[in-house]
């Protein structure tokens, strides 16, 4: 009788808590469940992360309808002030779209370069657009911004943006011993020579042609062209959805260079791929606003700082939202405080300046 009872307690269904394999198994599993941590790790971060993300939607949604119903001289619901609504509308889908394209940009350009002080405008996008609207006026007169109106002229600058950062890439990338810090200098360079090009023909512009063009210039939603709206959407959403796609890859990214080799990635690869990807959506941004050289910045900092999470997953949506609270607000006050439609531009310089000093002195370093 004992021997069967011994039989019994030593066959397959024993007690575990008597095995030292398994419990030592058990105890490298507990560790392993405990090493073993996601975007947001905790409980406590993932809520945070989901509150900010509802406060920054309905400061987004306040914004917007701000915008479209403040200051509406109509009765609210009559047909008159849904038409007035819908004149306003133009101009929210105008802010979303630059919004989206500076926030996932930013953030992409920020992971590759592993530095959050850098953005895409570095690598010449805005000087040469200055350049292609200073060179219409310089050449045609004030009826050079007329020849820049158009469907075709739009898609024109943004393949001339597109082209040059391609030619870039393609000449210091994708060569053996090419490297990010060097394209990013040569970037710097092209840039101030193409900003001093533009700046020698602004000179010998007379007055009026002068006027007109600083319109152009400075960041603006009455710069957008509805017309363009339909491919400004369709070529964001497409090179949004490319880079949503790579996000893995950029968490990856992120790790550095020879950790992301380690893990086999082709890094250079990869790096010149989001790199053409930042460039569409930078120069869909500029051809249809102008250069807003602050607020990617400004965007992407204040995702790091609120969302506290290394996954792009989490931090694109963060960004957008914090890019349409910006840009409508700073719309918002400039429109119905200072009566200065459409120039966002003028209040997103001056806070992404002053953000990015302070980012500056309190680091120390770039």
């Amino acid at each position: 009788m004992s021997a069967i009872t011994r039989q019994e307690t030593s066959g397959p269904h024993q007690d575990r808590r008597h095995d030292p394999v398994a419990s030592r198994g058990g105890l490298f599993a507990e560790a392993d469940a405990h090493r073993r941590s996601g975007a947001l790790p905790s409980l406590r971060a993932a809520l945070r992360y989901w509150i900010v993300l509802a406060v920054l939607a309905v400061l987004a949604a306040a914004s917007v309808l701000g915008t479209l119903a403040y200051d509406n001289p109509m009765e609210f619901g009559s047909r008159g002030f849904w038409l007035i609504a819908q004149m306003r509308v133009e101009s929210i889908i105008v802010i979303v779209v630059v919004a989206f394209c500076q926030a996932i940009a930013t953030i992409a350009f920020q992971t590759i370069t592993n530095n959050r002080i850098l953005t895409p405008s570095v690598m010449g996008f805005e000087s040469l657009y200055r350049l292609v609207q200073t060179s219409a006026v310089y050449f045609l007169g004030a009826a050079g911004i007329t020849f820049l109106t158009g469907v075709g002229q739009f898609l024109l600058q943004i393949a001339l943006m597109v082209g040059f950062a391609a030619l870039l890439y393609g000449w210091l990338l994708a060569r053996r011993g090419g490297n990010l810090q060097i394209t990013l200098l040569v970037g710097i360079v092209l840039g101030g020579g193409l900003g001093a090009a533009a700046t020698f023909m602004q000179r010998l512009l007379t007055p009026s042609e002068f006027d007109i063009l600083t319109a152009r210039l400075i960041g603006s939603i009455a710069n957008a062209d509805t017309d363009y709206l339909g491919w400004a959407i369709g070529l964001a959403g497409v090179t949004g959805i490319l880079l949503w796609a790579q996000a893995g890859r950029l968490n990856v990214m992120a790790l550095g260079r020879d950790t992301a080799i380690n893990l086999g990635m082709a890094h250079r690869r990869q790096m010149i791929v989001v790199l053409l990807l930042v460039s569409v959506l930078m120069a869909v941004s500029t051809a249809l606003v102008g250069p807003l050289t602050f607020l990617g910045f400004l965007v992407a900092m204040l995702a790091y700082q609120l969302g506290d999470t290394y996954d792009h997953r989490l931090l694109f949506p963060l960004a957008w939202l914090i890019g349409v609270v910006v840009l409508a607000g700073s719309y918002f006050i400039l429109k119905h405080v200072f009566y200065a439609e459409g120039s966002v531009g003028i209040i997103i310089e001056v806070v992404g300046g002053t953000f990015f000093l302070i980012y500056i002195l309190r680091k120390g370093r770039l």
